[in-house]
């Protein structure tokens, strides 16, 4: 007899304190980002903030890496690239 185990591919968001320990680990995770004012999160919304295009492209790229090599994905259709306007948080952030 074979004994399978269920892997979720997503958090529950029911489950007490889950969204401040994804929060904890968002902040691990891009704690030197962070400290050098280069990006906000909030739990799964990430905004990353650059002076010039060969930055934010590097950055965004670091930030996609990052992602990936802790199996934590984003959604296409739910991102927004290279943009100078964009509301965050319920906050229009800009020039």
């Amino acid at each position: 007899m074979h004994i399978r185990v269920y892997k979720p591919t997503v958090m529950y968001f029911g489950l007490t304190n889950s969204l401040v320990t994804f929060q904890i680990i968002m902040n691990d995770l891009f704690q030197d980002m962070i400290n050098q004012k280069n990006m906000a999160i909030f739990i799964d919304n990430i905004i990353v903030v650059t002076d010039t295009k060969e930055q934010h492209d590097k950055l965004v790229e670091e930030v996609l890496k990052r992602l990936k090599e802790n199996n934590l994905f984003v959604k296409l259709e739910k991102c927004w690239w290279k943009v100078k306007k964009i509301e965050f948080l319920g906050v229009v952030i800009g020039p």
